[in-house]
């Protein structure tokens, strides 16, 4: 016979794999997974910032029935990402902006090997310094995340940092 006490650890442990995690989807999660590349490169932090944060969830809402990596063309900057399974989080987009770092060419200000980094180069992006992003499950069963900056970066003749 199994003690209440196992008992009990063992209905949690089983509820923590089954009950779906928040886990790399908050606000501190997005702006630790920004200022991360953003001091590797000596760029200043960014903040969060809650009206970059409703813009970004409101958009994302528009596109959960499409899940369209298609741009608002609104104020901000801004950086989209999908993926296929509820592990892809906040972070997994901002880590897959952040992995075309070796396609940015900083002597040259462009991307080499016809390959793309302007997601990345929004991430470093000296000025924009506050940030809101949001993530929403698609009808498709995608994850579909945005993030916003102020003020917008990836100005043409200009560099990041």
């Amino acid at each position: 016979m199994i003690s209440p006490i196992i008992s009990l650890i063992l209905s949690f442990v089983a509820l923590t794999i089954i009950i779906p995690s928040s886990a790399q989807n908050s606000a501190q999660d997005y702006v630790n997974s920004h200022n991360t590349p953003r001091g590797q490169v000596g760029v200043g932090t960014v903040t969060w910032n809650t009206t970059l944060a409703t813009y970004a969830q409101n958009y994302a809402n528009q596109r959960i029935t499409d899940c369209a990596l298609t741009h608002s063309y609104g104020p901000y900057g801004e950086n989209l990402a999908k993926g296929s399974n509820s592990a892809f989080s906040g972070v997994s987009a901002v880590n897959m902006w952040v992995a075309e770092k070796p396609y940015y060419d900083y002597t040259t200000n462009s991307c080499t090997g016809g390959k793309q980094c302007l997601h990345y180069t929004q991430v470093v992006w000296r000025e924009s310094v506050q940030i809101g992003c949001a993530r929403v499950q698609c009808t498709s069963g995608w994850y579909y995340v945005i993030c916003s900056y102020a003020p917008p970066g990836n100005w043409e003749g200009e560099w990041p940092y």
